[in-house]
């Protein structure tokens, strides 16, 4: 559910002709160019999570994606980052992302344990990008990373280099994620027709304090990868940034965009913030991710 106490920025309707703008920025329709889409996007839902994605101050293209929604008392989030050595990689993540956070809000509606139903989004995101693959040799291809925030808890899931992180209040803060990756930092997994059916891992925490679920690409983790400095980035965010008032998660966003673009923005940036409350009373709260 898309919160319209933030206005989304994404510019999807062709200027020429008012038709759709693929995610390449070209329109499917007239086949007009147009310059700089999705060069910076905001999105918001319900409950004050906010994403900020940017195409970076080197890329011609923004190949990140992110999608959120509210179901019940679920707050949900996918971010996905298209392969570069792939076609159309920014087409695949943003396909991925919404596919992605529509099952999962729909599977957690329909009483389904968070686990199940971010094993099945990642099947159904993994599918519709395999889909889009003109051959096993033109497969377009991206990372995924899905986040969900609950009363019982927090959980994330992951297939190539995007992160999830846990950001408390007050506390160390950890990654729930392990990049795959081998090699000199080679990506090992992603979603594709090149790569078969995802097997996302997938973790679960349940935080005896308030915070934050943070899912980012790497063109924010590579500037800050420790929790800790993420966490101080989003609090000076919250503090003095420039988002309207009572959006503290959006400001913490925007926060850690301008961090990574300051800091040489080499690659797209995008950092999504989940609300996260305490344990539900009654509960035990675990000392650590599980």
């Amino acid at each position: 559910m898309t919160d319209n106490g933030i206005d989304d920025i994404d510019d999807s309707a062709c200027p020429e002709c008012g038709g759709t703008v693929a995610p390449d920025g070209r329109c499917w329709d007239c086949g007009a160019d147009r310059p700089g889409f999705r060069a910076h996007v905001e999105i918001g839902a319900v409950g004050g999570a906010a994403g900020v994605s940017d195409r970076g101050r080197h890329r011609g293209v923004n190949a990140d994606a992110m999608a959120l929604a509210a179901a019940g008392p679920w707050t949900v989030g996918v971010v996905c980052d298209g392969v570069s050595m792939a076609p159309r990689g920014e087409r695949a993540a943003k396909l991925a992302a919404e596919v992605g956070v529509a099952a999962l809000a729909a599977r957690l509606a329909e009483g389904v344990l968070p686990e199940t139903a971010l094993a099945e989004s990642a099947l159904r995101a993994g599918r519709a990008v395999t889909a889009l693959a003109a051959s096993p040799g033109a497969a377009p291809a991206c990372t995924y990373a899905a986040g969900i925030a609950g009363p019982e808890g927090i959980w994330s899931a992951w297939v190539g280099d995007s992160r999830v992180y846990w950001l408390p209040d007050e506390g160390p803060g950890t990654a729930l994620t392990e990049d795959d990756t081998g090699e000199l930092d080679v990506l090992a997994a992603w979603l594709g027709a090149d790569a078969g059916e995802p097997a996302p891992r997938i973790r679960s925490y349940r935080p005896a304090v308030p915070g934050r679920l943070l899912l980012c690409t790497d063109g924010l983790w590579r500037h800050l990868p420790d929790p800790g400095a993420l966490r101080t980035v989003v609090d000076r965010g919250a503090r003095h940034g420039t988002a309207p008032a009572g959006r503290p998660l959006l400001a913490g966003a925007r926060a850690l965009v301008d961090h990574a673009l300051a800091a040489g923005g080499q690659d797209n940036i995008t950092a999504l913030l989940l609300p996260v409350a305490a344990a539900a009373p009654g509960r035990p709260a675990a000392t650590g991710p599980a």
